[in-house]
Formats: C-alpha cells, sequence, structure tokens
C-alpha cells in the first residue's frame, strides 16, 4: 500500500477525519506532509483535540524518532494505535516491556509489523512500508477510537 491508498482506505470508515499537516494547518515545519487520522464525527477536532489512532509519518524525526531510517528515498512509516491486548498478539510480549526488547527490533525493517520505536509503550505498533496486513489493523483502530469516543457534549 502507498500513502495515497492508505489516506482513501482510512478516509473511508465513518468520522475519520484525515489530516495531513503544512503549513497552513499551523504544524510544526517536522511534522509538515505528515498524516494524522482521528475519529471526529462531530466535527469537533478544533474545539477539543484529541490524539490520532494512526499516522503517517514520512520523514526521521532528528534526535526524537530516527530509528527507521525514514529519510530513505521510498520509504514511509504507517503508525497504529492497537492497544495492549493486541500489541502483545502481534509482537509476543505487553506494551510495558518493549524496553526490554527494543535493541533487538529492526525498525527500518519494510513490510513487518514492529513496535513503534517511541510509542510502543502506549500500545503503538508501526510499518516500514506497510502491505495488506496494514487493513485490518486499520479498521481495528478505527473500531477502538470510535468505542473509546466522547462527544462533546455542550456547556
Amino acid at each position: 500500500m502507498n500513502e495515497n491508498e492508505i489516506i482513501a482506505f482510512v478516509s473511508g470508515f465513518p468520522g475519520v477525519v484525515a489530516m495531513t499537516v503544512s503549513e497552513d494547518s499551523g504544524a510544526p515545519e517536522i511534522a509538515w506532509g505528515d498524516t494524522f487520522f482521528y475519529y471526529d464525527p462531530e466535527g469537533t477536532l478544533e474545539a477539543r483535540p484529541r490524539q490520532p489512532f494512526a499516522t503517517i509519518v514520512t520523514k526521521d524525526y532528528d534526535g526524537y524518532d530516527t530509528a527507521s531510517d525514514l529519510n530513505r528515498p521510498g520509504v514511509f512509516r504507517l503508525n497504529i494505535a492497537v492497544g495492549s491486548s493486541e500489541f502483545r498478539r502481534l509482537v509476543g510480549y505487553p506494551p510495558k516491556e518493549h524496553a526490554d526488547h527494543h535493541a533487538d527490533t529492526d525498525y527500518t525493517a519494510e513490510d513487518r509489523v514492529v513496535p513503534h520505536p517511541v510509542y510502543s509503550r502506549q500500545g503503538w505498533i508501526s510499518i516500514v512500508n506497510p502491505g495488506e496486513q496494514a487493513r485490518p489493523l486499520l479498521a481495528e483502530a478505527h473500531a477502538r477510537a470510535v468505542a473509546h469516543h466522547r462527544p462533546l457534549r455542550d456547556a
């Protein structure tokens, strides 16, 4: 799957806002070109910012997130919030134990589910240049976002 296919696929889920950030969005320059997927059925994202359930990152964040070596030509990384139990099923250990496995993980491997190099403890996985296995993981992440969604209530 390429970035545009992922954006089209995830944007097809009900209530999803896909935001590819740029200078116009007010996002920091390092994030320009990256895409964030939110569940926002009420359209209140600007009034009540929330965490995305998936992201596409197109480059290294120097000094912070460089383990996937995303500055290689034609490389991007899909990140998905899968939660603790799905994380454990996918990688074989719970998120809280990732520090013990960090040195053994090849974050540059393509089309392979690995713990997120920075947010694994929060139940995030990542896939560099993902294939079709990303589709059910994205569908599950969307379902989790729907289940955890709390609408903005009028004051």
